[in-house]
Parts: C-alpha cells; sequence; structure tokens
C-alpha cells in the first residue's frame, strides 16, 4: 500500500478574472523507502502537488489518501494532525530559529507532546547526520550544510511515514549538496519513509528509486 497517494486530482486558483488550473487529473503515489522526485519547468504545478501531498492545501477534485485512508474531506483540525504526525518537512531556506541550539531547533515540533522526552531521540538524530559535536550550536554557527542537516533531523523527530524535500539542495554548493543528498538516502533507509522531493538540481535525480515530470499540471513519467 501506497503511503500518499493522489487520484485524478484537480487544483484549480482563481486569480482575479482568470481560473488557472494548477493540476490535471493527476495520479501520483510514493512508497516506504524510497525516494520520488518531482522535476518540471516553473510553473508547471510542483509546489501545488507538494502542498497537496503535505496537506498544506485540499484539492479542488480527485483524492488524498495517506496509508490508505481518504483524508479528502478532513477538517483543518484533523489534517493539522496528519501534518504533525505523519509528514516531516524540509525547506530550501532551513528555517531555523536563531536563538535556538542545534537540538533545540529538532525538538521544536515535539515541544508540546509533555508526554515523552525527545531530547534523546533529537540527539541521536543529529549524531546520525554528523552533528553530534555541533549539538549546542546556534544556526549563525553553522554552515548552509550543517544548517539543512539540522532541518533534515528536525523533519524526522516525530517519526514521520513521509518527507517532503522542497529544493533541498538549493541553498547548497554542489559537493554540499551531494552529502545531504547521501543523508537523505542512508536516512530513508534507516527509517523506512517515504521521501518526495521538488527540485531544479539534476544531481537529485542520480538518487532517485524514480523520477516524475510535471509539465503544465500533467505528469509525464
Amino acid at each position: 500500500m501506497s503511503v500518499v497517494e493522489l487520484s485524478d486530482v484537480v487544483k484549480r486558483y482563481r486569480n482575479g478574472q482568470e481560473l488557472i488550473e494548477a493540476l490535471k487529473r493527476v495520479d501520483f503515489h510514493a512508497e516506504r523507502g524510497e525516494m520520488v522526485t518531482v522535476i518540471g519547468p516553473s510553473g508547471s504545478g510542483k509546489s501545488t502537488m507538494l502542498n497537496l501531498v503535505g496537506l498544506l492545501d485540499t484539492p479542488t477534485e480527485g483524492t488524498v489518501r495517506l496509508d490508505g485512508q481518504d483524508v479528502t474531506d478532513f477538517s483543518e483540525d484533523e489534517l493539522t494532525e496528519e501534518r504533525r504526525s505523519g509528514i516531516g518537512f524540509v525547506f530550501q531556506a532551513f528555517h531555523l530559529l536563531p536563538m535556538l541550539t542545534a537540538t533545540e531547533n529538532v525538538e521544536l515540533p515535539s515541544m508540546w507532546d509533555t508526554s515523552r522526552d525527545r531530547r534523546d531521540r533529537a540527539i541521536d538524530l543529529l549524531q546520525r547526520v554528523g552533528l553530534g559535536d555541533r549539538l549546542d550550536h546556534t544556526p549563525n554557527q553553522l554552515s548552509g550544510g550543517q544548517q539543512q542537516r539540522v532541518a533534515i533531523a528536525r523533519a524526522l523527530i516525530n517519526e514521520p511515514d513521509i518527507l517532503l524535500a522542497d529544493e533541498p539542495t538549493g541553498n547548497l554548493d554542489q559537493d554540499t549538496g551531494r552529502t545531504i543528498l547521501d543523508e537523505l538516502t542512508r536516512l530513508k533507509e534507516d527509517e523506512n519513509i517515504a521521501i518526495v522531493s521538488v527540485t531544479h538540481d539534476e544531481q537529485l535525480v542520480d538518487y532517485s528509486d524514480r523520477i516524475v515530470r510535471l509539465v503544465d499540471g500533467v505528469i509525464e513519467q
């Protein structure tokens, strides 16, 4: 069973008087333990599709399923809970809080849950991405590649089923980007998660189990 699935999905936006169809009858899925990379020109609908997979938006038509469960008509509170518990996000701009240490940044998504101590997992994740000696460093004391590793560890803190990566190497040089992709590949296998990435970086093609090309809102595999 796919961990996430879009079936016959259409997404329309209204821009003034113009009705824009960003996605046109899209079918998409991702399995545990695989990295799927979505590529395509600017304006092709990649970010729209990532938002739907990440439950940040809802389709105009069609169905979204997580682990076989139809979540298309979930309330905002239900979608928020699904995002919190099942989906991790890695962004191009890192989005780390500058006043927090690496460990505190990783812990942040789980701080609402007082029933469990996440510090040990945060430290373990940081050690696994090679930052065991940077636990108490703030973002301004870390390189771009190190900040992205913190962001990846933070995305994994709640043990998600899916990791969504929006241009994960976009702010990194080629060698650092390759290191990050090595980390994602290893973590994908260790955590048995699905990784869905959206990118312009051709490096990701070499690391992906499957490539999906999106052109004018239509998937060409």
